[in-house]
């Protein structure tokens, strides 16, 4: 039966809170009285229970499998959220004194020279609300880079296998997104790179992602970077897979000039439903002069400014309270402000954590663990799907859903019966290299016991593609709403409108009439 709303729930008179009565003269609201608003009435345990019913209703990282390929969608600790909701955090205000905002900044800066010690980059902002927000700053300091230099460059290289922010950024920021095509093995090749380089003309820059979004490492990326420098030209890394390399491997030392790091997605804050996200982007020293502004620094005793000499992941750092935390506006070649204040400080809080929980040996566990776990999929499931990228891949693996055409099935099928498992759906039609691709990505933090779990279900899914299509067809079976006519929903919001769903398919009958398949989608008789 479905959930109704909270209006259709209301009842009048019925409140779910009680006030003594006013020991001050009543004064009419106007226009913000209940009388001109309409709200809805309930009492507390009915609101309690509507909003309960709601939530288990929607899958997410707590409830269940989330293999949702370039998403990251780890577990997120619960201690984050401790953290970042302690009173002196979430009582501060971005335009308090700073002498006042001490601990902040700290954290603040802290958390810059944590990420620029990952990443090997110089520096760093943590203002980008987001991955593709960061995605966006850096291409933009890279045009003020060569306009503070003189030189007319407009042409952006893209790999088309990259992410659809990178042509979009690209254009945003002024330049001309030119796509360069992918070997056979999934990767740039240095050569092509430089014919491409050669044909474009004036090249200003390359978007890479590093792993790819077909979870294969650029074995050549510091060829890369050579092809692009002698051209005189920088390197831009899409960070949205940076899960997959910390610890082990940063960019920066293979040569790329700046990169963003998705926040919530590497270092396990929530994300989804429109954030909140965080995507502080990192650069080399000659792009630092370009950074947003303000920055945070932290002054010493002799009255400069200097990156600490010990690494900010050594223990021995002395936590100092002292007032030598500041925001350094007086940057002038600074792209500006890319934010009201200074990033998302409560997903900077959760990320610091992690960061300060987890250690340099756990964080490059976490990435160890998050390629052995997408392998293990990968070793499940080859075979059973097309995997169009042969061998070892690193935190994610694509397949292809093209052999269950035979049975006139898409990948869209696979992804609507999982459902039926309790099991969310992994990325499906991306990367667009890849036709009917399933972008599978486990994580580092689901168990042996959740990734059996999924690959059997997968099993099962390509199994019942070729005895019994018709579950396909009509999946999801048993989840709160049906399939959806897609197009017509995202413009028709109220999904429980059954004319939304997609007519149900099943095998003609000697009648001539359809019926819904008879096999139940968790029967677990059905093998």
């Amino acid at each position: 039966m479905p959930e109704k709303t909270i209006f259709e729930l209301s009842s009048p008179g019925r409140k779910a809170w009680s006030l003594p009565e006013l020991d001050v003269p009543a004064v009419d609201a106007g226009e913000y009285s209940r009388k001109d608003n309409t709200l809805p009435e309930l009492s507390e345990v009915d609101v309690a229970r509507h909003f309960n019913r709601l939530s288990v209703m929607n899958h997410h990282v707590d409830r269940g499998f989330y293999p949702l390929g370039s998403c990251t969608m780890k577990y997120n600790p619960k201690v984050n959220e401790l953290t970042c909701r302690l009173a002196g955090f979430t009582g501060l205000h971005p335009l308090q004194p700073e002498d006042l905002t001490q601990g902040a900044l700290q954290l603040m800066y802290e958390l810059q020279e944590f990420l620029a010690e990952i990443t090997g980059f110089d520096a760093v902002s943590l203002q980008p609300a987001a991955g593709a927000h960061g995605e966006l700053a850096g291409i933009m300091m890279v045009r003020k880079y060569f306009e503070k230099r003189g030189e007319q460059r407009d042409i952006v290289l893209v790999p088309d296998s990259a992410h659809g922010t990178n042509p979009a950024s690209v254009t945003l920021s002024g330049f001309k997104p030119v796509q360069i095509k992918s070997n056979e093995h999934g990767q740039v090749d240095p050569a092509e790179l430089a014919r491409e380089c050669s044909a474009a003309g004036c090249v200003a820059c390359l978007v890479v992602t590093n792993p790819n979004t077909l979870g294969i490492f650029e074995t050549e990326a510091k060829a890369i970077c050579d092809v692009m420098h002698q051209q005189g030209a920088l390197v831009y890394l899409d960070g949205a897979n940076l899960n997959a390399c910390v610890g082990v491997h940063r960019p920066a030392d293979a040569g790329f000039d700046v990169m963003h790091i998705n926040l919530h997605k590497t270092f396990s804050t929530p994300h989804g439903g429109g954030g909140p996200g965080s995507g502080p982007v990192a650069v080399t020293r000659q792009l630092e002069p370009f950074l947003p502004v303000p920055v945070v620094r932290k002054r010493q005793r002799d009255g400069e400014t200097k990156r600490p000499s010990a690494t900010p992941l050594d223990p021995s750092i002395p936590r100092s309270l002292d007032p030598s935390f500041f925001l350094d506006f007086n940057r002038p070649d600074s792209i500006g402000r890319v934010a009201g204040f200074h990033g998302q400080f409560g997903v900077l809080v959760r990320a610091y954590t992690y960061i300060r929980m987890l250690g340099a040996e756990g964080l490059r566990d976490a990435a160890e663990n998050a390629v052995l776990n997408a392998n293990y999929v990968r070793t499940g499931l080859e075979g059973v799907y097309d995997l169009p990228y042969k061998g070892r891949t690193m935190h994610e693996v694509v397949f292809s859903g093209s052999n269950l055409r035979q049975y006139d099935l898409k990948t869209l099928d696979v992804a609507k019966r999982l459902l039926d498992f309790g099991l969310h759906a992994p990325t499906i039609y991306f990367p667009l290299i890849v036709p009917e691709a399933l972008m599978i990505e486990p994580t580092e933090t689901e168990s042996l016991e959740s990734l059996d779990q999924f690959v059997e279900a997968m099993k099962r899914i390509a199994r019942e593609a070729a005895t019994e299509p018709d579950l396909l067809r009509n999946a999801p079976l048993s989840t709160p709403v049906r399939r959806l006519d897609e197009a017509r929903a995202s413009r028709e919001l109220d999904v429980a409108d059954l004319n939304h769903s997609v007519p149900v398919v099943g095998k003609k009958q000697r009648d001539g009439e359809t019926k819904r398949p008879s096999a139940t989608p968790l029967d677990p008789s059905f093998s």
